[in-house]
Order: C-alpha cells, then structure tokens, then sequence
C-alpha cells in the first residue's frame, strides 16, 4: 500500500512539475522587433573600452594629415604598448581600438599595399609593426583588440579609381589576417571636400572582415554592427533605440541625419545600437598644448551617464604622445573615473530587498529577479499585460541618488516611457519621467532620503521585460 501511494505522490509531483514548467515557458514572452545578435548583446556588455588615435599627425599638430608628411616624422622612441593596455585594464576598459591608418594614409603597420607606412619610417629602423605590439600587449592584460581604417586616403596614388576599393579591401585583409581576433571594425564616411572622388564600396569591405572575423561589430554611421550617434561630445539621446532603418542610406554623406543618429528608430528594422566616440581632450591626435586641458572627472562622469547610461557604449580616446605613451595627466584622469565609478556603483542599497509588482507572469520571472544581481534573470508581465508598477521597499529611510534600470535586450527593446515615485513619508513624489531604457539606463539626480522607489512603465510597446534594478549612493564629486 505505501509502494502505491509512494506512486501516487510521485505522479502528482511530476504532474505539478509538468505544470509549472508549462506555465513559465508559456508565460515567457515573444521577442518583440529586431532584436541583437549573439555578438552584439556580448558588444554591449563591455560597455567601456579605449579609442587610441597615433600616426604622423601625432608629430605635426595635425588632425587630419595631407598624406604628403615625410614618414621619418613617426619616430615615437619610447613606444610602450603595454603601457596602453595596463592603463586600459586599470581604468576598467575592456578594449582597444586603434586608428591602424588614419585619412593620412600612413599605416601603423607594414601593408604591402602602400609606401607610407611605418616601414618606411625612423622608428626601429622601419622594423617596427605597432598593430603586432598592441594586439599582443591586448592579450596578455585580457583586452578585446579593435581596429579603425579609414577608406579614404590623401597619400594612395590609386585613391580616386576603380582599383583602389579592391587595394583597400586587400589592406583590411592584411590586418583581419593577421593580427586578430578583432572585436570591432571602425569605419567612418569621410572623404574631404573638393577632394578626389571614391565611391565607396562598404559591402566589398564588410564581406572582408566577415569572412576573417565573423565576431566583429563593424561600426560606422549605418552598423551593420553598431552606429555612430550622431556626435562626438558624449552624448547620446535621452531617448535612444537601438533600432535604426538603413534602408537606402550610406556611410558619411548618404547617413541619416545625425539627430537620428541620436536617438536611432522607433521600431526600426534593423539592431544597430549606438557607440558614443569622444576624446578625453580638445582634439583626436596627442598635441602638447593640450596636457592641460584633459576633462575634468566631473565632465567624465557627465560622458559617462549620458552614453553608457543612455543605452550606448563608450568609446573613450585617450591620444598617445611622441614618446609612445599615454601622458599622466590623462592615465591620473582615467584612474579617478575609474575610483568614482567603482565606489558609486559598489553598493546596491536594493539588492535583497523586498519587491512588488502589479503583476508578473508567474513562476520563473518573479519581481525578485530584478535585485538579484544577475542580468541573466528577468520579471516580466506575461501575456497581455503592458502596464505595470514595480515598488522596491528599502526597508528604511536610505539616501541615494542614482537609480540604474536594465531591460532583458534578448527579447527587444520594449519600454518607450517610465515613470519613477519616491516615498516622502507621507505620499509618492515624482522622481524622474523618462522615455527608453535599452541596455542600462542610468538615472542621475542629487540625492534624496527615501525609503521605497516606485518604478511605472508608463508607455510599454510590448510586456515588458525587465533584468536588473539598481539603486546606488555615489559620492559627491571633488
């Protein structure tokens, strides 16, 4: 008889079981829109790595090279392309991408497809090959390597006709060859004003470094892996999709508009998220007159909520000087960003605490995966539903002022505006409106004292889904 009922239970259990795992998977919502690639949600987790501009314009003053400088001109002696990656790694970077030939046409590397090059150069006798050192110093402090290659090239005799996009194409091969993995493919439009003419063939360009690199988010101003933004001052749009329409736009002149760019496309066709490109000093290309004008850590911080906490990353450019190295006034600057932001996000004043929502889909995507800690987790709606409240209770008055909301971007990007309450002891008040969060949103205001947050989805283009809430006390700025 107990064999029997031992049965019965059993049964029963695994029926229940059945049930539940029914119940979650089907309350598991649908993906909504054009949603990222395997690579581009692994792109979006680095969130903040290094732009490093270096060539002759380094030692001329230049911005944008003439292509007629002398290539004795690059004879940085000192050149130390740990020193970069060891400054990255502690600034907390994930990687670096490096301008490999800039609209001078002078190659940091030794292409057999140009004469201006750094073999044609003083340093190390012509031996030299920066891409092999810094691709190796990437490796060996566990940095992604990335590379920029303008097509356009004031130096190339063949620039300006029908050979030269094939002689380009062959360059990005040389380097997709042999200097990779590459996480990213920098591109931009430029070609100069009542300069040569080039049409450029960008889906020639892109097959190359498909075909050698499959992983690499190409950037430009249309992706396909990630696009410009429309600036380089840090800032993305308040409101900002990752969905962008390419359809019968280009690269450079042919792009959308750059307040497009900003903000990308409600219910675009295509997953382009944008990069935030911005220079920790006046210019691109390392210039003495200029040691003294680094951003100040409070501008960082600004950059930093108003890319990386709009839905982008950030591409942030710290030039090298003619010694080879990355100056100490920027290295000091990097540190102190990298001390803020580890103290302002260290804490988080929700994680544990209790949370309630109007409503969840069930089992599996309860409100408590939004403090839990892992991105991987999320609450959800379910269903129909769109609407909903989310109430995190602190458990005590707790100052803060910084909230950091994340939706789960594997299912799209679903939420268009929110709404976000404090407790006051007596009634909720308005924190903050807001429209997309995306990939993290970080909300910053001077601090209040509160002991519940209420988050309203206020306009949801589908359930949403959302993975992670953070609440977080940084401290004052010096």
């Amino acid at each position: 008889m107990k064999s029997i009922q031992n049965l019965i239970t059993a049964a029963v259990f695994s029926l229940v079981s059945m049930t539940n795992t029914f119940a979650q998977s089907a309350a598991a919502p649908k993906p909504y829109g054009a949603i990222p690639t395997k690579h581009q949600l692994e792109w979006q987790d680095m969130e903040y790595y290094m732009f490093i501009h270096f060539g002759p314009n380094t030692f001329t003053d230049k911005e944008w090279g003439h292509g007629d400088e002398d290539p004795k001109v690059f004879n940085p002696t000192k050149l130390d392309a740990r020193q970069w990656a060891r400054t990255a790694k502690a600034a907390g970077m994930k990687a670096i991408i490096i301008t490999a030939k800039h609209h001078d046409g002078f190659c940091l590397f030794p292409s057999k497809y140009s004469t201006h090059t750094v073999r044609e150069s003083a340093w190390k006798n012509g031996k030299g090959d920066v891409l092999k050192e810094l691709s190796a110093a990437c490796k060996e402090y566990g940095l992604k390597f990335g590379v920029y290659l303008s097509p356009w090239d004031r130096n190339h005799p063949k620039y300006g006709t029908p050979e030269y996009n094939d002689i380009f194409a062959k360059t990005l091969k040389e380097v997709h060859t042999q200097y990779g993995p590459i996480f990213e493919q920098w591109f931009d439009g430029a070609k100069g004003q009542g300069e040569k003419k080039q049409d450029y063939d960008f889906p020639l360009f892109n097959s190359i470094v498909y075909a050698h690199n499959p992983q690499a988010i190409i950037f430009s101003d249309i992706g396909p892996g990630a696009r410009w933004m429309g600036n380089e001052n840090g800032i993305a749009g308040e409101t900002n999709w990752s969905t962008l329409n390419t359809d019968g736009f280009g690269v450079g002149a042919d792009a959308p508009k750059a307040s497009v760019l900003n903000t990308g496309d409600e219910d675009g066709k295509y997953w382009i998220p944008a990069e935030v490109d911005v220079s920790i000093r006046p210019g691109w290309f390392y210039s003495a007159s200029t040691d003294d004008k680094v951003k100040t850590l409070e501008q960082l911080v600004s950059i930093y909520n108003t890319s990386v906490g709009r839905n982008s990353n950030l591409l942030l450019n710290v030039p090298v000087n003619r010694d080879g190295l990355i100056h100490p006034n920027d290295s000091t600057r990097l540190m102190e960003l990298r001390r803020y932001l580890d103290a302002s996000f260290k804490t988080n004043l929700a994680k544990g605490k209790k949370v309630t929502t109007s409503t969840e889909a069930g089992k599996g995507y309860s409100a408590q995966n939004l403090t839990d800690g892992n991105p991987k987790t999320y609450w959800t709606t379910g269903g129909k539903v769109k609407n909903a409240t989310i109430t995190i209770d602190l458990g005590k008055p707790t100052e803060l002022n910084r909230i950091v909301l994340r939706e789960y971007i594997q299912l799209g990007q679903r939420v268009r505006s929110f709404m976000v309450q404090y407790w006051d002891g007596k009634n909720y008040k308005l924190l903050d409106e807001q429209t997309t969060i995306g990939h993290k949103r970080i909300l910053a205001f001077p601090a209040i004292t509160s002991s519940k947050i209420k988050i309203t989805i206020t306009e949801p283009k589908a359930a949403p889904v959302l993975s992670e809430i953070g609440i977080y006390k940084a401290p004052p700025l010096p």
